[in-house]
């Protein structure tokens, strides 16, 4: 960091790097004493004390950093003797930025910048902080100044780039990039163009404005000699000739690059669109998303004449028939999977011949059948056949696959192959269970029999035929719903972990058990699987939808604070260091990368997941210390009352949302986050999820945060309001209703109700109707615990208001107490009587308890302390009432019923629980082993294919499987992997019983209190 010349921000260079050489080496303390003693030199240097501010903060002393950051600001800004160089202010923008006061950081640059105005390095200091900031126009401003002062090409890119951030990122209406277009012109006249990436930026301005012919003038002139790689820019020409509707050029062009790239698939769409003269490719370019990349390859029906359509087909075919008989060319996938696209588009056509596409498939199976990719290569295909077509082309493929007795990597390959072919075309969900269960042994035989194979392998790499075990667990999950029989979800369990126990690094092994075990609600065992993935950096937005759905709604919080703390980090670093290879792309002159980096950053910042945990977060905090009322201010004055989230839930249909999940890594049974098949009867479904996505996955999350994010400000105004009203009860100098409370409370119900699907009129007469037995709990449907919700905050608004009750003498203003009463007390006591639970018990039956004893139990629980808090004398306040006509009141006799009727729910739901969680180990691990047990010779049911797994595997030795696997299976034990399920599931029932014992001493707490008035 030091200066060349001796001095460094105006110090001795000899006195500055030591500093830095205790900072870079992470010895703050060493650093520290080093600058002090600097300081005490020179105590108004503001580069000592930059210095002093970057120590303070690197040591975890925020607030200290600030101030000594601050007073080195006011130096520069207050002494014109003082050096204002850019050591100094880069030093500052560092501590600045990671404070979160970027402003300030750029303040000192534009001052510096105004009181030097041809200072090239403060000007690029400058350009880095609008960077920081995303101030596109101010770039661009100061990439001008720069470009004006110094002449240079890179400066006017820097600007030319800052303009289009602003139409692609800004909002900027795209005259701008008449501006854009203007200034690069002036610049080639004057001085030209030396960089490739300048010629990108040229032409990406041109053919944004669909100025095609212009571009193609560039790119065929001097200047397109920039761009070295031949096929780069013939696919640049290409792309060009299409947009601007020259389909014959364009068509050449592409086969010109299909020659010198064989292999080159997206080419061959392209040169195949261009013979169609179909310019759907370009059209929908801007629209894909590149998350989710669509399966089908995107085209539309020919304009063309039928004579003209066969002719273009001729031409294509010929051109692939030409590329496979080159010998070079023989081992390529795509000149053989184009025959089929040309397939493909004959059958869209309607000329297309089943039989030419089941030869296609069929010799793309004996060449490439044995490659993990060939299924995802032909599905798009297959769709083309009728359920018929599908069936004679799987026997076809079965009479060209070699026996499972040979043992090769190729017939192997093959083999799995079929069986996902058979699984992709739909036939797995129409066999009979007898012909599922055959199935799922075969797949373990050959399995087992091709161990041998991997014997060498290194562990991290991929052992054949692992994928066989992730089919397997897959029929056996199928088999399970149709049956219901849970001995198959545990037999699911065991060949997944068996496989883990010999190879540890199978991803999508642990994420099938992640999902079977948070099914089961052994959510803890799931959530060591999920941290066993070791899932860092941008995974976390990509992979984390697999695990926090299941935690936001589970007992464990400390873990899913962790989860939500860990994933949020990263989110908000990201954001806060994104910019960082935002401006090295601007060094280094890598312009597309500029523009690739800022829309990934607004992508992330857009991400749905990222926004409900933002609000999932903060009704954590909620939850965790719902049992102490002072706690729960104290987190309520930190969420600033709630009030930032009312604006984003009244924002949020109007926001745009990024779904980034990879879904694809998810299993068949729960395509999405909200939809797991096991839960609803057996029905036949398509294979593959994309089929089966939930459309309104977006508004549905849309709806969820605008609903969640009302909930912090709901009960802040509830407390308010039940507070202030239970004052004006029982004292004289109680404090009166504000109005405003109740009127912003009702108003937030009203909104909530509508959320839910009613008015605000109708949902008060379902709760009561709920409550009072004319209507059922199924009327709530899916949104059980979000109806309790209201009815909570419901009672809470009616207790200062009173517009529910006609009377208040006779207690009618108090009957919403006791529509809280029934609905939590009928529910909860139902459920416990009716359940029989085991450790089979979907997590389903436990979840929605714990959400009535985490939410809306909760939330009743702090109304009730506020309630009593507030009726309780302090100070010297009178009462307005004897200690007797207190205890008579209706308000009073309301809190007293509510307060005994929690203490009654909760003691029986802990008794319930209880009773499982102290019911013998070996009882539970008895149930899941007989499970899966086989009786005499019956081979139905349960518990065949990890028979054979174990039976094929026990003979093999050293010699045959290697010492690692060998050694692997030796330590497997069956009974260990039925502990964790059972390990796994106390926990979580252990975490409710702690969770429900929080809530009952705070509420007995509040008893002891109310006795004693």
């Amino acid at each position: 960091m030091a200066s060349k010349f001796g001095l460094a921000g105006g110090l001795p260079e000899r006195r500055v790097r030591p500093i830095w050489d205790a900072i870079d080496s992470r010895q703050f303390k060493n650093a520290l004493k080093a600058v002090t003693t600097l300081l005490a030199k020179y105590p108004n240097a503001p580069y000592a004390l930059a210095l002093k501010a970057l120590i303070l903060e690197r040591m975890g002393k925020p607030d200290e950093a600030l101030s000594v950051c601050l007073s080195a600001k006011e130096l520069l800004y207050t002494n014109d003797s003082i050096l204002m160089d850019d050591l100094t202010l880069s030093t500052l923008q560092i501590v600045f930025q990671r404070l979160d006061h970027m402003d300030l950081a750029t303040g000192c640059y534009e001052y510096a910048c105004g009181k030097f105005p041809n200072h090239l390095d403060l000007m690029m200091g400058l350009f880095n902080c609008y960077v920081r900031e995303y101030s596109f126009v101010k770039q661009q401003q100061t990439a001008i100044k720069m470009y004006k002062l110094a002449g240079e090409e890179r400066f006017l890119l820097w600007a030319v780039c800052s303009i289009q951030l602003q139409v692609l990122c800004g909002g900027g209406g795209e005259k701008l990039l008449l501006l854009a277009e203007g200034l690069l012109k002036k610049h080639i006249t004057s001085h030209s163009l030396h960089e490739p990436e300048a010629i990108m930026v040229y032409i990406s301005i041109l053919e944004h404005q669909a100025k095609y012919e212009d571009a193609l003038e560039v790119l065929t002139g001097k200047l397109g000699s920039l761009l070295t790689v031949e096929v780069d820019r013939l696919r640049i020409q290409g792309r060009l000739l299409a947009r601007a509707g020259d389909f014959a050029d364009a068509a050449n062009i592409f086969q010109r690059i299909l020659e010198l790239r064989p292999d080159d698939w997206e080419c061959f769409l392209h040169y195949l669109s261009c013979l169609l003269e179909d310019d759907s490719n370009w059209c929908t370019e801007a629209s894909i998303d590149p998350i989710h990349l669509p399966k089908k390859v995107l085209c539309k029906i020919s304009p063309l004449a039928e004579e003209l359509f066969n002719s273009r087909i001729s031409n294509a075919s010929a051109v692939i028939q030409r590329l496979q008989e080159d010998d070079n060319n023989k081992f390529l996938r795509g000149p053989f999977l184009a025959n089929l696209e040309i397939e493909r588009r004959k059958h869209m056509h309607g000329k297309g011949n089943d039989e030419n596409l089941l030869r296609g498939l069929t010799d793309y199976y004996v060449r490439f059948g044995h490659l993990a990719c060939f299924t995802s290569d032909v599905e798009m295909f297959l769709e083309v056949l009728t359920p018929d077509k599908r069936t004679e082309l799987l026997e076809k493929l079965k009479k060209t696959t070699p026996a499972t007795s040979i043992i090769t990597t190729k017939a192997l390959g093959q083999s799995i192959t079929l069986l996902k072919l058979q699984d992709l075309s739909g036939n797995m969900f129409h066999q009979p269970v007898s012909e599922l269960e055959r199935c799922a042994v075969q797949m373990a035989e050959m399995y087992c029999k091709n161990l041998p194979l991997s014997k060498d392998l290194d562990p991290q790499e991929s052992m054949h035929g692992e994928e066989l075990l992730s089919l397997i667990c897959n029929v056996l999950v199928q088999l399970f719903w149709r049956s219901q029989n849970f001995g198959y979800i545990i037999e699911a369990i065991l060949v997944l972990e068996w496989g883990l126990t010999i190879r540890r690094y199978v991803w999508q092994y642990k994420i099938l058990l992640l999902h079977l075990y948070s099914y089961l609600g052994a959510l803890s065992s799931a959530y060591e699987w999920y941290k066993l993935l070791d899932v860092k950096n941008i995974l976390m937005e990509t992979v984390s939808h697999h695990i926090l759905p299941h935690m936001l709604v589970s007992p464990l919080w400390e873990d899913l604070s962790n989860l939500v703390n860990d994933y949020l980090k990263f989110m908000d670093d990201h954001f806060r260091e994104s910019a960082d290879l935002t401006f090295l792309a601007y060094r280094h002159r890598s312009y597309s990368k500029v523009i690739e980096f800022v829309q990934f950053k607004e992508r992330l910042q857009h991400s749905n997941q990222y926004l409900v945990a933002r609000v999932e977060e903060s009704i954590l905090q909620l939850k965790q210390h719902a049992h102490n009322i002072e706690e729960e201010e104290a987190v309520l004055e930190s969420l600033k009352y709630g009030i930032q989230f009312v604006e984003l839930s009244n924002k949020i249909t109007s926001k745009p949302l990024t779904f980034n999940e990879d879904l694809q890594s998810r299993p068949w049974w729960t395509p999405t986050s909200d939809k797991n098949y096991l839960l609803d009867p057996f029905e036949e479904i398509s294979y593959f999820p994309s089929e089966n996505l939930n459309k309104n996955l977006e508004a549905g999350v849309r709806r969820n945060v605008e609903k969640r994010s009302l909930l912090p400000r709901m009960l802040y105004l509830s407390i308010q309001s039940v507070s202030t009203s239970t004052k004006e009860n029982f004292e004289i100098n109680g404090s009166l209703s504000d109005p405003k409370i109740s009127s912003e409370l009702k108003c937030l119900l009203e909104s909530y109700a509508k959320m839910l699907g009613s008015t605000f009129e109708n949902a008060v007469e379902l709760v009561t109707g709920v409550s009072n037995g004319l209507s059922s709990y199924k009327d709530f449907g899916s949104n059980l615990a979000e109806w309790l919700n209201f009815a909570v905050f419901l009672n809470a608004w009616n207790l200062s208001s009173g517009e529910l009750g006609e009377e208040k003498a006779d207690g009618c203003q108090f009957h919403a107490w006791r529509i809280v009463n029934s609905l939590l007390e009928n529910y909860i006591l139902e459920q416990v009587g009716s359940l029989e639970f085991t450790i089979f018990t979907p997590y389903t039956d436990i979840r929605t308890l714990l959400q009535l004893v985490s939410e809306p139990l909760a939330w009743h629980s702090l109304i009730l302390q506020a309630c009593v808090r507030s009726s309780l004398p302090s100070g010297k306040r009178k009462k307005k009432t004897s200690s007797a006509e207190l205890t008579s009141s209706p308000l009073f006799l309301a809190i007293r019923d509510s307060t005994q009727s929690l203490c009654s729910i909760l003691e029986v739901l802990m008794n319930w629980l209880s009773v499982f969680v102290n019911q013998s180990d070996e009882g539970k691990l008895e149930a899941i082993l007989l499970s899966i047990q086989k009786s005499g010779n019956n081979n139905k049911g349960p518990g065949q294919v990890f028979h054979a797994l174990e039976t094929l595997t026990s003979p093999m030795d050293n010699t045959e499987l290697g010492h690692r696997i060998s050694e692997a299976l030796k330590s497997w034990n069956t009974v260990d992997v039925a502990r964790k399920l059972v390990t796994g599931k106390d926990v979580v029932l252990n975490e409710f019983i702690k969770i429900c014992e929080s809530k009952l001493k705070s509420i007995q707490k509040l008893k002891q209190q109310i006795s004693q008035v």
